[in-house]
């Protein structure tokens, strides 16, 4: 593991979350049910534009809020679709 990148557990394995795509992102986000005004009231201090500049590619979030994210989109979807999302978008 490189220092400074964020990662997460992903049916056991590790998943760089600085990789995920922009695409991926919105993907999971959608796939997991959540507009972005619904992220904005799930996760405390998170802006739906913060949910949009990272879906757009023009803002990275930190490492905790990616980690965060991550979560509560992969708390909705089992791994298969977790895993195909990451790996293909």
């Amino acid at each position: 593991m490189q220092a400074g990148r964020t990662h997460a557990n992903m049916a056991g394995n590790a998943v760089d979350l600085a990789d995920v795509s922009p695409t991926a992102w919105r993907l999971l986000r959608v796939a997991a049910g959540f507009s972005q005004r619904e992220v904005e009231r799930e996760v405390d201090g998170l802006r739906q534009a913060h949910v949009s500049m990272l879906e757009g590619g023009s803002r990275a979030l930190s490492g905790d809020r990616r980690r965060e994210l991550f979560a509560l989109y992969a708390a909705e979807l089992d791994d298969g679709q977790v895993t195909a999302l990451v790996e293909h978008f």
